[in-house]
């Protein structure tokens, strides 16, 4: 036997510590700065010696190759995504404040640009305009990429619309266009300003992923045909034959749960069985239940809280475990115990009570100037919410203080390391790719904030608003303070933790008896970072489709500007021109539900106040804990993963826990079980077992299926919902069992477990001491009895 040379043997050592460094060098590149549970370690080295991105779902959704010769900012895209931009912003706002009512999402945009860029390439003249070609030759991708974004920046009724229709319906307040237009334009484009200066930490980092956006990046290359090596060497059907089988599949399906069959929709089976049955049609109920029927046969219903094919499973089973302790365990429990006077009450809904569990009059404790009315609301009712709306309460302090807690615990160092590293240094081909680029200064972003800043001030002090400057400032800094840390969990996980409640809190507490202050402060300081991460989601898919920053920048500002401008015009259009706007009556169905609700939040939050819901002694006191426990518990679980650190214990993510679950209400179970289940299928099962085909063909079937849907639903509405004011088929598919069902039960109607009769009411006399001593002292003439 042939003995090794001691020359061989450190020849040999040599290349094992070599190979050692390497390697280390290589995980340096490929593993980010924090514990991320997206990241599988000999994935992400397979895609960075690969010179692509170290997550596999960017690598199967994106190219990791750019052709920067490739038209983008094209007189054709600018004027197919301006020309779309008004039409879908106009669209949407008309239909806003109608029910029912239809909305124009962003992949029918997609859809609809599509094919108008190829039919300008084939007809148009390519004549010279100012020095740009009418015609650059055929539609790009990235000329589709850029015209699209510019549809779907403004596409949605702008928050602060909402002000403005309250403002007149609620407290006969119509200021001029001016104070209209300045209220929209800062509210929309301060966060704009707020997500270009978080560029840095939230679409430069590979970590980032944004996997919302990988389905439209994979819908945008199965569109044009486009090959890159993520896509992987499967055989079979192409991606664009699938989409197109799949979206016909999906919209010719959607007709069925939509609109003829809608109990494939609701399909709460076990309550059709005994439809009388309180405690089963709370427990197996889609409507007001807690949905242990586990099925329905809807995309729309299960794709309604975000497609469960493109949010990573460990995020999904993070929300499903969430929902199953908080809704299925505690809220039975709490419901049935009687907590918070609940039993006479559905155990879920959206709606607001008073203790004779009839729905609750805020116009009885309001005075016409729209002030609190002490003396009415004593004489009156505290109010009450159904179990579900409490814990979604609870859930939403908790969210607040887990999120910083865990940003700091776990992102702490990434952050400090975005802070000092440029473009060209991120270890991501993507950004690499993107660094050739002229990058939009940070000043061009200051600009736009100083200005709307402005605007802003403006808006509060011409006009008799009662929010002070300070507030405003206030507002803003909660905003700029939860963008980063909000948007780190988003871009991971694609759930994102809402601002709304805590913002009430703050102004409800700070400014009572105030509601134009309160709604203004909730969507400065809401609304604003929501906008930021709407901006920064639009940005990362700009990144990984290398649409050049400069031109994004313009489209984004000017296409903003020119929705909200159209939002206004047509809502100002409407209240002038259509009779008895926003009246329940309306007879055309203008009966603005979102206005009532928006409005009705004004009161509650801003008039009665959360002083007489949460602080001590009140009715829902107990909810203010859930700030502790939001605080201690990412604390333990840190500690907890620091000491078995590869274990399961990695992937709990509270933040995701208690704000996965804050779509409820107005979302119910019917969003949640079966979302989860499909997520199981193919993010865990197919993801593991046939990658190859979850790789080429998972983000595809997610764009198809929603642009199925989306397709289907602006056809019935307009084709047999929208003609004779919805009178179409009325007398035959409108009420035949299958449509009738799911809506005849106990679920459907919230059938409460306890009734009071004629003039007893719930309640105890720490919720209202004035009342119940009325009572009291009229014991002997009153019919009214406590339960």
């Amino acid at each position: 036997m042939a003995s090794t040379s001691p020359v061989d043997e450190k020849s040999s050592s040599i290349d094992k510590e070599k190979n050692e460094v390497d390697l280390k060098d290589i995980e340096a590149v490929a593993l980010p700065d924090f514990d991320d549970p997206n990241i599988d370690r000999d994935a992400a080295i397979q895609g960075v010696l690969e010179d692509d991105s170290p997550y596999p779902e960017v690598r199967s959704a994106v190219a990791n190759t750019d052709d920067p010769n490739v038209p983008v900012s094209t007189i054709r895209s600018w004027t197919l995504g301006l020309v779309w931009a008004i039409i879908i912003s106009g669209l949407n706002q008309f239909f806003f404040f109608r029910y029912p009512s239809v909305t124009i999402t962003g992949i029918v945009a997609q859809l609809l640009i599509f094919p108008l860029g190829k039919l300008w390439a084939r007809v148009v003249p390519n004549v010279n305009i100012f020095g740009h070609g009418l015609n650059p030759g055929p539609f790009s991708i990235k000329e589709h990429v850029l015209a699209t974004i510019m549809a779907i920046v403004g596409a949605y009724s702008a928050y602060a619309t909402d002000i403005v229709a309250v403002q007149r319906v609620y407290y006969n307040q119509n200021f001029n266009f001016s104070y209209q237009w300045m209220l929209v334009m800062s509210t929309q484009l301060i966060g704009f300003s707020i997500g270009g200066i978080a560029r840095r930490f939230l679409v430069q980092p590979p970590s980032m992923i944004w996997p919302a956006d990988l389905v439209t990046c994979a819908l945008f290359n199965t569109l044009h045909s486009q090959s890159y090596a993520g896509v992987g060497n499967r055989g079979g059907l192409s991606r664009e034959w699938f989409f197109l089988y799949a979206l016909a599949g999906s919209c010719t399906w959607y007709f069925f749960p939509g609109y003829l069959f809608q109990a494939l929709s609701y399909f709460s089976w076990v309550t059709w069985i005994v439809p009388d049955n309180v405690p089963v049609n709370q427990m197996f109920g889609y409507v007001h239940g807690m949905g242990m029927s586990l099925i329905t046969f809807d995309w729309a219903q299960i794709a309604y809280i975000g497609s469960p094919l493109a949010t990573p499973w460990w995020a999904e089973a993070n929300i499903a475990v969430g929902f199953v302790v908080l809704f299925w365990i505690a809220t039975p429990i709490l419901y049935y115990t009687n907590t918070w006077d609940s039993m006479y009450m559905p155990i879920s809904g959206r709606g607001s009570y008073d203790n004779t569990a009839k729905t609750y009059q805020v116009q009885r404790i309001v005075n016409p100037d729209a002030t609190f009315n002490q003396e009415a609301y004593e004489a009156y009712s505290p109010l009450f919410i159904p179990t579900t709306f409490a814990i979604s309460y609870g859930l939403s302090f908790a969210s607040i203080t887990a999120t910083l807690t865990h940003a700091f615990l776990y992102f702490r160092k990434q952050i400090w390391t975005q802070a000092r590293r440029a473009m060209h240094e991120q270890p991501d081909i993507h950004a690499r790719l993107m660094s050739r680029y002229a990058q939009v200064p940070q000043w061009w972003y200051a600009i736009i904030f100083l200005t709307m800043f402005a605007f802003g001030i403006i808006t509060i002090e011409v006009w008799d608003t009662k929010f002070p400057v300070q507030w405003f400032i206030l507002a803003l800094v909660i905003a700029f303070f939860y963008v980063i840390p909000i948007g780190m969990i988003q871009a991971i996980t694609n759930q994102q933790v809402g601002l709304n409640v805590i913002t009430e809190l703050i102004i409800g507490y700070g400014l009572p008896g105030r509601p134009i202050a309160m709604m203004m402060f909730k969507t400065w300081g809401y609304i604003t970072m929501a906008q930021a991460l709407t901006f920064t989601s639009d940005f990362k898919l700009g990144h990984y489709m290398k649409i050049p920053p400069r031109p994004m920048f313009f489209a984004q500002v000017i296409a903003a500007a020119i929705a909200g401008t159209v939002q206004l015009g047509v809502q100002a259009w409407m209240f002038t021109n259509i009779p008895e706007m926003c009246t329940e009556d309306q007879k055309d169905g203008f009966i603005c539900p979102a206005t009532e609700v928006f409005g009705t939040a004004s009161i509650i939050w801003g008039v009665i106040g959360p002083a007489r819901q949460f602080s001590h002694g009140q009715v829902y006191y107990g909810l203010v804990f859930f700030f502790l426990i939001g605080f201690v518990t990412p604390v333990i679980g840190y500690v907890a993963n620091r000491r078995w650190p590869n274990s399961w214990l990695r992937y709990v993510n509270f933040p995701v826990i208690f704000s996965g679950t804050g779509y409820i209400p107005p979302a119910s179970a019917v969003n949640y079980v079966p979302w989860a289940i499909v997520g199981f299928i193919f993010q865990y099962v197919i993801r593991r077992r046939h990658f190859s085909w979850w790789t080429k063909y998972n983000y595809v079937l997610s764009a198809a299926l929603d642009a199925g849907v989306a397709l289907a639903v602006v056809i019935i509405f307009f084709c047999l919902q929208y003609p004779k004011n919805g009178s179409i088929g009325a007398e035959t598919v409108q009420v035949w069992w299958g449509n009738t069902v799911p809506f005849g039960n106990a679920d459907a109607k919230g059938t409460p477990m306890k009734f009071l009769a004629e003039g007893e009411f719930f309640g105890y006399a720490s919720y209202a001491p004035i009342l119940f001593l009325r009572h009291e002292a009229n014991k002997s003439d009153s019919p009214r009895t406590w339960k």
